[in-house]
């Protein structure tokens, strides 16, 4: 599969989520799991965005309106409960999505595939490769144990960081008939569950 092909179709499957209730992020999940190198890191990924989860939760349970949990006032709403529960599963299975995406393609293939799709907004003027270059440098800082406190050495050297590397090269692959399939089913797909 050409990394462009997998970034889009990782792309379908995140805007498809936002739309699926829990028969269909159930039946995800159970594909993404028994893919090899899928199952560690989206628990990885999952027990890093617990806070985010967590903040997610609580104002979708106390912000929607309805009958309060026990009828007790300060509680959250059933209605609230049953949002937030649903939404806190769409956030797991886009990250589960996510890994799988990584498992595919590792940071350089991630770039790639990235770079193929931002390839045709460059004739609009886009620059896609700066993109592609700075999301380059943050991958490969994020793989960099940061000693404690290095977020103020940033903030005082003005943001600039000159540790980085000097040249990126990205290796394609040629675009196959499979990949314009795999794209046009995709986008189908998405079509017929935003519709659904």
């Amino acid at each position: 599969m050409h990394p462009s092909a997998a970034v889009f179709l990782w792309f379908a499957a995140v805007l498809a989520v936002q739309y699926l209730a829990y028969p269909g992020l159930l039946l995800i999940s159970a594909c993404l799991l028994p893919i090899p190198g899928v199952a560690r890191p989206w628990l990885a990924f999952t027990r890093r965005a617990r806070w985010l989860l967590l903040s997610l939760w609580l104002i979708l349970a106390y912000h929607t309106p309805g009958e309060a949990y026990a009828d007790i006032a300060w509680a959250p709403t059933y209605e609230g409960m049953a949002e937030a529960n649903v939404h806190a599963l769409r956030l797991i299975v886009m990250l589960g999505c996510l890994s799988c995406l990584f498992s595919r393609l590792g940071r350089e293939g991630l770039l790639a595939g990235l770079a193929g799709l931002l390839l045709p907004a460059s004739r609009l003027g886009f620059d896609g490769e700066r993109l592609v270059v700075r999301l380059s440098l943050v991958l490969e800082r994020l793989q960099q144990p940061q000693e404690k406190g290095a977020w103020r050495k940033v903030l005082s050297a003005g943001g600039e960081m000159h540790d980085g590397p000097t040249v990126m090269r990205l290796q394609t692959q040629a675009w196959l008939r499979r990949d314009s399939l795999l794209v046009l089913v995709s986008s189908l797909v998405l079509l017929g569950v935003m519709a659904w």
